[in-house]
Protein backbone atom coordinates (compact mmCIF):
# COMPACT_ATOMS: atom_id res chain seq x y z
CA UNK A 1 0.00 0.00 0.00
CA UNK A 2 2.65 2.51 1.09
CA UNK A 3 4.50 1.60 -2.82
CA UNK A 4 1.14 2.73 -4.44
CA UNK A 5 0.79 6.11 -2.85
CA UNK A 6 4.33 7.41 -2.72
CA UNK A 7 4.13 8.25 -6.66
CA UNK A 8 0.73 10.27 -5.88
CA UNK A 9 2.64 12.45 -3.21
CA UNK A 10 5.55 13.19 -5.39
CA UNK A 11 3.60 14.41 -7.99
CA UNK A 12 1.51 16.60 -5.63
CA UNK A 13 5.40 17.66 -4.15
CA UNK A 14 6.00 18.37 -8.16
CA UNK A 15 3.51 20.62 -8.65
CA UNK A 16 4.09 22.34 -5.30
CA UNK A 17 7.69 22.86 -6.02
CA UNK A 18 6.60 24.09 -9.82
CA UNK A 19 3.99 26.53 -8.54
CA UNK A 20 6.85 28.58 -6.57
CA UNK A 21 10.25 27.89 -8.96
CA UNK A 22 11.23 30.87 -9.71
CA UNK A 23 12.89 29.13 -12.80
CA UNK A 24 10.32 30.16 -16.42
CA UNK A 25 11.25 27.30 -18.13
CA UNK A 26 11.30 24.87 -15.45
CA UNK A 27 8.57 25.64 -14.17
CA UNK A 28 6.07 26.24 -16.88
CA UNK A 29 7.39 22.52 -18.01
CA UNK A 30 6.88 21.15 -14.52
CA UNK A 31 3.61 22.76 -14.20
CA UNK A 32 1.93 21.27 -17.76
CA UNK A 33 3.10 17.93 -16.69
CA UNK A 34 0.89 18.36 -13.61
CA UNK A 35 -2.13 19.49 -15.25
CA UNK A 36 -1.54 16.76 -18.39
CA UNK A 37 -1.57 13.51 -15.01
CA UNK A 38 -4.14 15.48 -13.35
CA UNK A 39 -6.89 15.09 -16.13
CA UNK A 40 -5.59 11.82 -16.62
CA UNK A 41 -6.38 11.14 -13.25
CA UNK A 42 -9.88 12.55 -13.92
CA UNK A 43 -10.31 10.26 -16.83
CA UNK A 44 -10.01 7.32 -14.68
CA UNK A 45 -12.38 4.99 -13.49
CA UNK A 46 -14.16 7.25 -10.94
CA UNK A 47 -14.91 9.76 -13.74
CA UNK A 48 -16.31 6.99 -15.49
CA UNK A 49 -19.01 6.43 -13.11
CA UNK A 50 -20.91 9.75 -13.71
CA UNK A 51 -21.13 9.52 -17.30
CA UNK A 52 -22.14 5.61 -16.74
CA UNK A 53 -25.00 6.56 -15.35
CA UNK A 54 -25.63 9.39 -17.65
CA UNK A 55 -26.06 6.39 -20.26
CA UNK A 56 -28.02 4.52 -18.55
CA UNK A 57 -30.94 7.43 -17.66
CA UNK A 58 -30.79 7.59 -21.30
CA UNK A 59 -31.17 4.78 -22.54
CA UNK A 60 -33.80 3.92 -19.87
CA UNK A 61 -35.99 7.41 -21.28
CA UNK A 62 -35.21 5.56 -25.21
CA UNK A 63 -36.97 2.71 -23.81
CA UNK A 64 -39.86 4.28 -21.82
CA UNK A 65 -40.57 6.40 -25.14
CA UNK A 66 -40.02 2.99 -27.69
CA UNK A 67 -42.57 0.84 -24.86
CA UNK A 68 -45.06 3.99 -25.40
CA UNK A 69 -44.78 3.75 -29.42
CA UNK A 70 -45.39 0.20 -28.80
CA UNK A 71 -48.35 0.33 -27.33
CA UNK A 72 -49.45 3.12 -29.48
CA UNK A 73 -48.97 1.04 -32.15
CA UNK A 74 -51.34 -1.47 -30.76
CA UNK A 75 -53.88 0.41 -30.34
CA UNK A 76 -53.70 1.61 -33.50
CA UNK A 77 -54.02 -1.46 -35.13
CA UNK A 78 -56.73 -2.58 -32.71
CA UNK A 79 -59.24 0.50 -33.74
CA UNK A 80 -58.21 -0.22 -37.24
CA UNK A 81 -59.41 -3.91 -36.99
CA UNK A 82 -62.59 -2.64 -35.53
CA UNK A 83 -62.95 -0.15 -38.25
CA UNK A 84 -62.69 -3.17 -41.10
CA UNK A 85 -64.51 -5.67 -38.80
CA UNK A 86 -67.70 -3.63 -38.41
CA UNK A 87 -69.07 -3.68 -42.02
CA UNK A 88 -68.63 -7.45 -42.61
CA UNK A 89 -70.46 -7.70 -39.13
CA UNK A 90 -73.04 -5.68 -40.59
CA UNK A 91 -72.98 -7.71 -43.45
CA UNK A 92 -73.26 -10.69 -41.94
CA UNK A 93 -75.82 -9.99 -39.53
CA UNK A 94 -78.58 -7.84 -41.12
CA UNK A 95 -80.59 -7.38 -37.71
CA UNK A 96 -78.04 -5.36 -36.70
CA UNK A 97 -78.82 -2.60 -38.98
CA UNK A 98 -82.26 -2.85 -37.98
CA UNK A 99 -82.05 -2.36 -34.01
CA UNK A 100 -79.63 0.66 -35.04
CA UNK A 101 -82.29 1.99 -37.14
CA UNK A 102 -85.09 1.50 -34.75
CA UNK A 103 -83.20 1.67 -31.85
CA UNK A 104 -85.89 0.32 -29.75
CA UNK A 105 -83.54 -1.44 -27.27
CA UNK A 106 -82.68 2.43 -25.69
CA UNK A 107 -84.41 4.10 -23.12
CA UNK A 108 -83.91 7.02 -21.20
CA UNK A 109 -83.61 7.49 -18.72
CA UNK A 110 -83.49 3.94 -18.18
CA UNK A 111 -85.32 3.33 -15.15
CA UNK A 112 -88.63 4.99 -16.09
CA UNK A 113 -91.92 3.50 -15.88
CA UNK A 114 -94.09 4.02 -18.97
CA UNK A 115 -96.82 3.25 -17.20
CA UNK A 116 -97.11 6.20 -15.20
CA UNK A 117 -96.46 9.06 -18.01
CA UNK A 118 -97.44 11.30 -14.62
CA UNK A 119 -93.98 11.11 -13.66
CA UNK A 120 -92.08 12.79 -16.49
CA UNK A 121 -94.30 15.79 -16.27
CA UNK A 122 -97.26 14.68 -18.51
CA UNK A 123 -100.34 15.41 -16.33
CA UNK A 124 -103.44 14.55 -17.40
CA UNK A 125 -101.95 11.73 -19.64
CA UNK A 126 -103.56 8.22 -19.82
CA UNK A 127 -101.71 4.82 -20.58
CA UNK A 128 -102.80 3.00 -22.88
CA UNK A 129 -102.94 -0.78 -24.57
CA UNK A 130 -104.17 -1.87 -27.68
CA UNK A 131 -103.92 -5.38 -28.75
CA UNK A 132 -104.48 -5.55 -32.84
CA UNK A 133 -103.85 -9.03 -32.77
CA UNK A 134 -102.66 -12.09 -30.23
CA UNK A 135 -99.77 -12.17 -28.85
CA UNK A 136 -98.77 -8.22 -29.62
CA UNK A 137 -99.53 -5.39 -27.32
CA UNK A 138 -99.06 -1.63 -28.60
CA UNK A 139 -97.99 0.67 -25.35
CA UNK A 140 -99.71 4.04 -26.17
CA UNK A 141 -99.84 7.90 -24.27
CA UNK A 142 -103.16 9.50 -25.08
CA UNK A 143 -102.81 13.21 -23.59
CA UNK A 144 -106.18 15.22 -24.03
CA UNK A 145 -106.99 17.46 -26.19
CA UNK A 146 -103.52 16.59 -28.44
CA UNK A 147 -105.12 12.87 -29.39
CA UNK A 148 -102.41 9.93 -29.12
CA UNK A 149 -98.75 9.82 -28.53
CA UNK A 150 -97.42 6.35 -29.97
CA UNK A 151 -94.01 4.71 -29.66
CA UNK A 152 -92.71 1.05 -28.72
CA UNK A 153 -91.30 1.88 -25.29
CA UNK A 154 -93.53 -1.01 -23.53
CA UNK A 155 -94.66 -2.31 -26.37
CA UNK A 156 -93.99 -6.11 -26.98
CA UNK A 157 -91.95 -7.93 -29.80
CA UNK A 158 -89.93 -6.80 -32.13
CA UNK A 159 -90.06 -3.64 -34.42
CA UNK A 160 -90.26 -3.67 -37.87
CA UNK A 161 -91.38 -1.48 -41.02
CA UNK A 162 -94.36 -3.67 -41.88
CA UNK A 163 -95.43 -3.99 -38.21
CA UNK A 164 -94.95 -0.99 -37.44
CA UNK A 165 -97.22 0.03 -40.10
CA UNK A 166 -99.99 -2.16 -39.64
CA UNK A 167 -99.91 -1.01 -35.56
CA UNK A 168 -100.39 2.71 -36.90
CA UNK A 169 -103.44 1.39 -38.59
CA UNK A 170 -105.05 -0.01 -36.16
CA UNK A 171 -104.53 2.42 -33.78
CA UNK A 172 -105.90 5.26 -35.76
CA UNK A 173 -108.66 3.30 -36.57
CA UNK A 174 -109.01 2.93 -32.86
CA UNK A 175 -108.81 6.71 -32.66
CA UNK A 176 -111.10 7.79 -35.48
CA UNK A 177 -114.11 5.42 -33.94
CA UNK A 178 -114.10 7.67 -31.01
CA UNK A 179 -113.34 10.89 -32.56
CA UNK A 180 -117.09 11.48 -33.54
CA UNK A 181 -116.88 14.34 -35.96
CA UNK A 182 -113.45 15.76 -34.77
CA UNK A 183 -111.02 16.12 -37.52
CA UNK A 184 -107.93 13.60 -37.20
CA UNK A 185 -104.34 14.55 -38.33
CA UNK A 186 -101.37 12.15 -38.93
CA UNK A 187 -98.17 14.11 -37.49
CA UNK A 188 -95.09 12.07 -38.16
CA UNK A 189 -91.40 13.05 -37.27
CA UNK A 190 -88.13 11.84 -38.13
CA UNK A 191 -88.33 7.81 -38.42
CA UNK A 192 -92.14 8.40 -37.49
CA UNK A 193 -92.31 9.85 -40.93
CA UNK A 194 -91.44 7.06 -42.47
CA UNK A 195 -94.73 5.17 -40.52
CA UNK A 196 -96.97 8.00 -41.33
CA UNK A 197 -96.66 8.19 -45.37
CA UNK A 198 -96.91 4.04 -45.11
CA UNK A 199 -99.72 4.90 -42.78
CA UNK A 200 -101.35 7.49 -45.24
CA UNK A 201 -100.66 6.05 -48.09
CA UNK A 202 -103.15 2.60 -46.88
CA UNK A 203 -105.94 4.75 -45.55
CA UNK A 204 -105.65 6.76 -48.49
CA UNK A 205 -105.93 3.55 -50.74
CA UNK A 206 -109.02 2.41 -48.81
CA UNK A 207 -110.85 5.79 -49.27
CA UNK A 208 -110.20 6.87 -45.37
CA UNK A 209 -107.87 9.26 -45.80
CA UNK A 210 -107.02 11.83 -42.49
CA UNK A 211 -107.61 14.62 -42.23
CA UNK A 212 -104.45 16.30 -42.50
CA UNK A 213 -100.75 14.35 -43.14
CA UNK A 214 -98.01 16.85 -41.32
CA UNK A 215 -94.36 15.44 -41.46
CA UNK A 216 -91.62 17.11 -39.19
CA UNK A 217 -87.56 16.69 -40.37
CA UNK A 218 -88.76 13.77 -42.94
CA UNK A 219 -86.16 11.89 -45.14
CA UNK A 220 -86.98 10.77 -49.12
CA UNK A 221 -86.10 7.15 -48.17
CA UNK A 222 -84.30 5.26 -45.22
CA UNK A 223 -81.34 4.58 -47.64
CA UNK A 224 -80.97 8.45 -48.63
CA UNK A 225 -81.29 9.04 -44.77
CA UNK A 226 -78.79 6.19 -43.88
CA UNK A 227 -76.37 7.69 -46.12
CA UNK A 228 -76.83 11.42 -44.89
CA UNK A 229 -76.92 10.25 -41.19
CA UNK A 230 -73.90 11.65 -39.06
CA UNK A 231 -72.93 7.82 -38.06
CA UNK A 232 -71.89 6.86 -41.88
CA UNK A 233 -69.22 9.63 -41.70
CA UNK A 234 -66.88 7.78 -41.30
CA UNK A 235 -67.56 5.15 -43.49
CA UNK A 236 -69.13 7.49 -46.09
CA UNK A 237 -66.25 6.86 -48.36
CA UNK A 238 -65.62 3.21 -47.60
CA UNK A 239 -65.22 0.73 -50.65
CA UNK A 240 -68.65 -1.07 -51.22
CA UNK A 241 -70.27 1.47 -48.66
CA UNK A 242 -73.87 0.91 -50.32
CA UNK A 243 -73.28 -2.94 -50.32
CA UNK A 244 -71.72 -3.26 -46.53
CA UNK A 245 -74.31 -0.74 -44.97
CA UNK A 246 -77.26 0.05 -46.82
CA UNK A 247 -78.16 -3.31 -49.21
CA UNK A 248 -78.54 -5.36 -45.57
CA UNK A 249 -81.50 -2.46 -44.52
CA UNK A 250 -83.17 -2.85 -47.49
CA UNK A 251 -82.99 -6.63 -47.34
CA UNK A 252 -84.56 -6.65 -43.94
CA UNK A 253 -87.42 -5.29 -45.34
CA UNK A 254 -86.79 -1.42 -44.56
CA UNK A 255 -87.35 1.16 -46.84
CA UNK A 256 -89.59 3.70 -45.52
CA UNK A 257 -90.37 5.37 -48.81
CA UNK A 258 -91.62 8.51 -48.27
CA UNK A 259 -90.74 9.73 -51.83
CA UNK A 260 -92.55 6.97 -53.46
CA UNK A 261 -95.54 6.76 -50.71
CA UNK A 262 -96.74 10.90 -51.71
CA UNK A 263 -97.51 9.85 -54.81
CA UNK A 264 -100.27 8.28 -53.77
CA UNK A 265 -101.56 10.42 -51.07
CA UNK A 266 -104.46 12.52 -51.45
CA UNK A 267 -104.90 15.05 -48.15
CA UNK A 268 -103.65 18.09 -47.08
CA UNK A 269 -99.99 17.75 -46.69
CA UNK A 270 -97.79 20.41 -44.63
CA UNK A 271 -93.75 20.05 -44.15
CA UNK A 272 -92.07 21.54 -41.24
CA UNK A 273 -87.95 21.52 -41.42
CA UNK A 274 -84.70 22.88 -39.55
CA UNK A 275 -81.98 24.48 -41.73
CA UNK A 276 -79.58 23.14 -39.16
CA UNK A 277 -80.85 19.62 -38.50
CA UNK A 278 -78.00 17.33 -38.06
CA UNK A 279 -79.87 14.14 -38.18
CA UNK A 280 -81.97 14.55 -41.22
CA UNK A 281 -80.43 16.83 -43.85
CA UNK A 282 -82.34 19.86 -44.46
CA UNK A 283 -81.84 19.36 -48.03
CA UNK A 284 -83.66 15.88 -47.63
CA UNK A 285 -86.90 17.63 -46.56
CA UNK A 286 -86.84 20.59 -49.43
CA UNK A 287 -86.24 17.12 -51.96
CA UNK A 288 -89.69 15.68 -50.44
CA UNK A 289 -91.29 18.42 -50.91
CA UNK A 290 -90.31 19.09 -54.79
CA UNK A 291 -91.69 15.31 -55.20
CA UNK A 292 -94.95 15.59 -53.53
CA UNK A 293 -95.82 19.09 -55.01
CA UNK A 294 -96.14 18.42 -58.36
CA UNK A 295 -98.03 14.82 -57.84
CA UNK A 296 -101.06 14.04 -59.21
CA UNK A 297 -102.55 12.76 -56.05
CA UNK A 298 -101.91 16.13 -54.56
CA UNK A 299 -103.96 18.07 -57.11
CA UNK A 300 -106.97 18.85 -55.37
CA UNK A 301 -105.00 19.60 -52.03
CA UNK A 302 -102.08 22.25 -50.50
CA UNK A 303 -98.84 21.04 -49.86
CA UNK A 304 -96.67 23.45 -48.30
CA UNK A 305 -93.49 23.44 -46.92
CA UNK A 306 -91.97 25.79 -44.09
CA UNK A 307 -88.70 26.17 -43.12
CA UNK A 308 -87.02 27.83 -40.06
CA UNK A 309 -83.91 29.44 -40.05
CA UNK A 310 -80.39 27.85 -38.69
CA UNK A 311 -80.13 31.05 -36.24
CA UNK A 312 -83.09 29.65 -34.55
CA UNK A 313 -81.17 26.63 -33.33
CA UNK A 314 -84.03 24.18 -33.43
CA UNK A 315 -82.30 21.40 -35.14
CA UNK A 316 -83.77 17.90 -35.51
CA UNK A 317 -85.93 17.97 -32.54
CA UNK A 318 -87.17 21.41 -31.56
CA UNK A 319 -89.15 22.96 -33.99
CA UNK A 320 -92.12 22.30 -31.17
CA UNK A 321 -90.36 25.51 -29.16
CA UNK A 322 -91.30 27.85 -32.39
CA UNK A 323 -93.65 30.34 -31.32
CA UNK A 324 -94.85 30.59 -34.77
CA UNK A 325 -95.86 26.90 -34.83
CA UNK A 326 -99.54 27.16 -33.62
CA UNK A 327 -100.16 30.30 -36.52
CA UNK A 328 -98.66 28.07 -38.70
CA UNK A 329 -101.03 25.06 -38.06
CA UNK A 330 -103.78 27.31 -37.66
CA UNK A 331 -103.49 28.69 -40.84
CA UNK A 332 -102.87 25.41 -42.63
CA UNK A 333 -105.23 23.63 -41.03
CA UNK A 334 -108.06 26.44 -41.19
CA UNK A 335 -107.56 26.66 -45.06
CA UNK A 336 -109.53 24.50 -47.08
CA UNK A 337 -108.85 25.87 -51.10
CA UNK A 338 -106.25 23.86 -52.88
CA UNK A 339 -103.29 25.56 -52.97
CA UNK A 340 -99.00 24.92 -53.29
CA UNK A 341 -96.69 27.13 -50.82
CA UNK A 342 -93.10 27.54 -50.36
Amino acid sequence: MRKRTEPVALEHERCAAAGSSSSGSAAAALDADCRLKQNLRLTGPAAAEPRCAADAGMKRALGRRKGVWLRLRKILFCVLGLYIAIPFLIKLCPGIQAKLIFLNFVRVPYFIDLKKPQDQGLNHTCNYYLQPEEDVTIGVWRRPPRGALQGWGDSVGTPSERGMTYDALHVFDWIKARSGDNPVYIWGHSLGTGVATNLVRRLCERETPPDALILESPFTNIREEAKSHPFSVIYRYFPGFDWFFLDPITSSGIKFANDENVKHISCPLLILHAEDDPVVPFQLGRKLYSIAAPARSFRDFKVQFVPFHSDLGYRHKYIYKSPELPRILREFLGKSEPEHQH
